[in-house]
């Protein structure tokens, strides 16, 4: 029920974004969803789902960029008020920390949490979908 991410380490400058997704692009690979987030020291994190992580991973270091993969789970949050609060609160009531999380596809919600073998069993329990990688996938 693991979902790959990809972590694509880059210098905080102009172009380095579209040069990431010009070679995904030019090999048609496509973005299900993405986060880029920035840290103080000058570089950026830019976090990936595609269908093939192993080969974007590839290129993406054939072109010199450090790459990492990790796993992530990804939830079908319930679409009404209140339904990501839902989710959090199945974490906070079982001491699962969330670290990040982003939306990939409208109400599908990427998650990295200090637990991710239990935060899928809890969410299993509480009738919340965690969607499989091929589920993702074909987002």
């Amino acid at each position: 029920m693991f979902t790959t991410q990809i972590n694509v380490f880059m210098e905080d400058k102009a172009g380095r974004l579209a040069q990431i997704t010009q070679i995904l692009g030019d090999n048609n690979i496509n973005i299900r969803g993405f986060c880029v987030s920035d840290s103080a020291e000058g570089y950026g994190i830019l976090r990936l789902i595609t269908a093939n992580p192993e080969v974007t991973s590839a290129l993406l270091q054939k072109s010199g960029f450090s790459v990492s993969l990790n796993k992530v789970i990804c939830v079908d949050v319930p679409d009404k008020p209140g339904g990501l609060a839902s989710v959090l609160r199945v974490f906070s009531q079982n001491g699962i920390n969330v670290e990040y999380m982003y939306s990939i596809v409208f109400n599908k919600i990427i998650f990295s949490v200090s637990n991710p073998t239990l935060a899928i069993k809890t969410l299993e329990e509480n009738k919340i979908k965690v969607l499989s990688e091929n589920e993702v996938h074909l987002l």
